[in-house]
């Protein structure tokens, strides 16, 4: 059975977004996330208008690859370079406020759980539902190029 390391992550994401979407009521994105910035290196607030979706999903994924992960990294994780003009370019952490809300969402659905003082990891309802949405990306790729139908695993 593949696994979300079996798969593309894009390819991933999007599939795992689209059902969190339309699925997982406790999900969605809060009155603020339509005018905020992802962090203090960015210059606008996304263009996409399923972005909270996107990070939902993305967050839910290196929780799964990394975890157990705190916000901090994750801050970390998401951060970029910070432009200054004419100074040079430094690494800036993500907002804090989004990573948290939407894993506090997922918290209430029932995805992700904290872990001692460790951060956050995925409880067995979350491992499932990845796996399972790992399955279909996995199939609809080996739909589209028969020779990867050798690394699926019979199990």
């Amino acid at each position: 059975m593949p696994t979300p390391y079996d798969v593309p992550a894009a390819k991933f994401i999007q599939k795992l977004a689209s059902y969190i979407k339309e699925n997982i009521d406790e999900v969605k994105p809060p009155s603020w996330a339509s005018v905020v910035k992802t962090g203090a290196h960015t210059q606008r607030p996304p263009d996409n208008p399923d972005w909270w979706y996107i990070r939902c999903a993305s967050l839910l994924r290196k929780i799964y690859v990394h975890g157990p992960i705190g916000i901090e990294k994750l801050r970390a994780e998401y951060g970029g370079r910070k432009d200054f003009g004419v100074r040079p370019e430094h690494a800036v952490k993500a907002g804090g406020a989004i990573i948290r809300k939407a894993l506090q969402q997922l918290e209430e659905a029932g995805l992700v759980e904290k872990y001692q003082n460790k951060g956050r990891r995925i409880t067995k309802e979350g491992r499932k539902l990845l796996e399972e949405i790992a399955e279909e990306v996995m199939k609809d790729l080996s739909k589209k190029m028969p020779e990867l139908e050798k690394y699926q695993k019979s199990g």
